[in-house]
């Protein structure tokens, strides 16, 4: 329309004014200047229509998207007659209900924010669980303040764990990974301290990388952290000053805790696989998580894909074992527990409690380094237990999970050089009887 009446105006314009001129034709110039203004108008909403395009393309999604947050209640009951220290809280993100992206959190105790983090344990670049610990007085409840937000924070919290991974460079460099996958399932050489480990201020685990998947052990002497610098390989420095090391030679036992196989007569590892996977999925601040994958596991005439995965938490020597499978289990008998340290004294509630408390060289070098006394415990839940069993490397329990896709359990550990920690199988023996009670009274969480 604007360019149809630019045409015309500018044809019959001097024509119009000439007779407007003249005195004549009045009507005409009035149709004229009306037509004028218009054609001036469209033209600058037509240029002002295209500015606030332009202007509107180059804005980022970000100026027109409003933060968005959601508080929510929680409240976290202790029906044991004794004070849970640093009790693990975990909430299901999808449970809290949020209505969009939830991107950061802050939890609140009363008037005090205490650390927490949020976990994708999927790998879609979305959190599905918020973690964190606290102290709960015996028969009491406290109620937490939760604040989830779409934006994402830059708040960092004191960290109370640390994991790490690294893959060693043709200069002997260690350069940190987070995951790596290999088709047939051994990177065990190529891997600084052999595969991921993970530690509290109390104890440290890694993870080979192998077919063996053992779970080895690092004690100290003195609460803190010392991963990072030490690498599990302390140097002569730093054993000066009192580094912790390397405490237990596991060989082709289960170490601690470490899911096997089972042949009727010994524990066998999770070989022949298509491929193995080892992650770090969280590092901190609140909690470490630690996957290991086993794809197409030739295993009692099944295959299977099972995933292992460890969490420690702040505050805790003892690690969570959560075994997960693709499809649901038949028939297959699986077996866990400790180690048979040479010498070894046992201790069995055979109903699903296994511990061992012994002495032995953590490494093959018996020059250089002194024996070792560890403690050693696995806590099964006795529904998942089929038998107490003993093969020449361990004291086991075989276990199993028909119709169901996991099999969760427990492990912990003590070194007798802590100076923190338990210094007769007396006392550890003692110490797991009620580390398994524990277990079994958890905090009843309620989101309001």
């Amino acid at each position: 329309m604007a360019l149809f009446i630019k045409r015309w105006t500018k044809k019959k314009k001097q024509y119009f004014l000439n007779d407007f001129n003249q005195k004549k034709h009045g009507l005409s110039k009035l149709l004229l200047y009306i037509c004028i203004v218009i054609n001036r108008n469209l033209l600058i909403m037509k240029k002002s229509i295209k500015i606030a395009l332009a202007i509107y393309c180059c804005l980022p999604l970000c100026a027109f998207a409003q933060k968005a947050e959601k508080s929510v209640s929680v409240q976290v009951s202790n029906g044991w007659d004794k004070v849970k220290e640093n009790e693990p809280i975990v909430l299901k993100i999808k449970e809290l209900k949020a209505g969009f992206t939830v991107k950061s959190a802050v939890v609140w105790d009363g008037k005090v924010e205490i650390p927490s983090q949020l976990d994708d344990l999927n790998g879609d670049r979305k959190a599905d669980e918020l973690a964190f610990v606290t102290n709960v007085p015996a028969k009491s409840d406290k109620t937490f303040r939760i604040i989830l937000s779409s934006e994402k924070s830059t708040k960092t919290y004191p960290a109370k764990v640390y994991a790490d991974m690294l893959v060693s460079d043709k200069k002997g460099k260690h350069v940190p990974i987070s995951s790596v996958s290999v088709p047939g399932g051994i990177l065990y050489n190529q891997l600084h301290h052999h595969g991921p480990a993970f530690e509290s201020e109390l104890v440290a685990y890694r993870i080979y990388f192998d077919k063996k998947q053992t779970v080895d052990l690092y004690g100290k002497f003195h609460k803190g952290f010392e991963l990072k610098e030490s690498g599990f390989y302390p140097s002569d420095e730093q054993l000066a000053k009192g580094f912790g090391d390397d405490v237990l030679r596991v060989g082709n036992s289960c170490g601690l805790g470490t899911l096997k196989g089972w042949d009727g007569k010994a524990a066998t590892h999770i070989d022949p696989v298509s491929n193995r996977t080892e992650s770090i999925l969280a590092y901190g601040p609140v909690r470490t998580v630690v996957d290991v994958i086993a794809n197409d596991w030739q295993y009692q005439g099944a295959e299977l894909n099972i995933t292992t995965r460890y969490i420690l938490y702040a505050g805790h020597r003892d690690a969570e074992v959560k075994i997960m499978f693709e499809e649901p289990l038949k028939k297959e008998v699986f077996s866990t527990g400790v180690q048979d340290i040479i010498g070894s004294k046992s201790f069995s509630d055979h109903k699903g409690l296994i511990a061992c408390w012994g002495t032995d060289w953590p490494v093959n070098d018996t020059v250089k380094y002194a024996k070792e006394t560890v403690g050693l415990a696995t806590c099964i839940p006795q529904k998942q237990v089929k038998a107490e069993v003993k093969d020449q490397d361990n004291y086991l329990y075989t276990i199993g999970a028909e119709g169901q896709k996991s099999i969760n359990y427990n492990i912990t550990f003590t070194s007798m050089k802590e100076t923190f920690g338990y210094k007769s199988q007396e006392a550890w023996f003692a110490y797991v009887q009620e580390w398994k009670k524990e277990l079994e009274h958890p905090c009843k969480i309620v989101i309001k």
